[in-house]
């Protein structure tokens, strides 16, 4: 493939795209050795936080791995995104923490990408932050309901591979509820000056959960979103990021896209609407590098 003019960004943009869409189209990602449990957290709004959860796990689910994204966001925007029904009569993650419903009577499949599920959040979620306050184990209620989700699926044979939580932008009881059941943090951070301003408190709540209530909590993946390789501004912030965290920043970054933007409006992810525009292409890289970083290591049985 002919390199393109490094002073040209359009071209530079257009080479980038077609090597992702030769070396990541078809591509099947390595299964984790047991369940991944990911929160996407971000105090600050806008972040790409809700948009990152749906293409992450429609990536992951169209590359072969089984997937389940838990609304925990009252505005309910990852189950309008995967397409999922959230009214208010709908079975959702309201009646999983305030009235112990199994997690698998309101979980619901993705209708355009198997391997998908949603449990989905609907208006009535807004008030669980003031009736969790009066329950029993308050903080652990979305635990144990994932805990034997996952546990019911292995006792019949089937295997889930990630369950990718999507917060509202606050540290509140379904935040913490949320940081409470998973092992992973997966952090989205706009490319802008704000975002790290917000950052430095997020890991200082993160640090409490830890501390009081989830000692296996840790911050494993950020990825950079909305990301503007013409500005002086997204490279800085790319810079400072990778310089505190290299370990956790992925390679992959997200461009701002119209494409990521519209397709919510239509019930999908951007890897249905348009698989082959660059918004799409970078989530895919970037659910791609994710899951390699956790795959299991192969077995002589899985290689026979």
């Amino acid at each position: 493939m002919p390199g393109a003019d490094e002073y040209t960004p359009l071209a530079q943009a257009v080479a980038d795209d077609a090597r992702k869409r030769i070396t990541l189209t078809g591509r099947v990602v390595p299964r984790p050795a047991r369940t991944r449990l990911l929160t996407l957290a971000n105090q600050k709004g806008g972040v790409g936080k809700t948009t990152t959860a749906v293409n992450v796990a429609a990536a992951l689910a169209g590359a072969g791995a089984q997937v389940l994204v838990i609304d925990l966001d009252p505005q309910g925007n990852a189950s309008t995104a995967l397409g999922i029904a959230h009214h208010a009569e709908v079975p959702s993650v309201y009646d999983v923490l305030v009235d112990g419903t199994p997690l698998a009577d309101v979980v619901q499949p993705c209708p355009t990408i198997d391997g998908l599920h949603c449990a989905p959040a609907t208006i009535d979620l807004a008030g669980a932050e003031i009736e969790l306050v009066s329950l029993v184990a308050r903080e652990t209620r979305l635990k144990k309901a994932v805990d034997a989700y996952v546990a019911a699926l292995r006792a019949a044979g089937q295997r889930l591979d990630y369950v990718l939580v999507d917060c509202p932008p606050s540290l509140g009881l379904l935040t913490v509820n949320a940081f409470v059941a998973a092992s992973e943090v997966f952090i989205p951070i706009q490319c802008e000056y704000y975002a790290l301003e917000g950052l430095s408190q997020l890991l200082n709540n993160i640090e409490l959960i830890r501390s009081h209530l989830n000692p296996e909590l840790h911050v494993s993946t950020i990825l950079l979103t909305m990301y503007d390789g013409r500005t002086r501004l997204s490279a800085q912030v790319a810079e400072e990021v990778r310089e505190h965290f290299p370990d956790q920043t992925l390679r992959a970054t997200v461009p701002r896209s119209v494409r990521i933007s519209e397709a919510p409006s239509h019930g999908q992810t951007v890897m249905t609407y348009d698989p082959n525009s660059s918004g799409a292409l970078s989530y895919l890289e970037a659910a791609v590098e994710l899951a390699e970083r956790g795959a299991a290591p192969a077995t002589s049985e899985e290689s026979a």
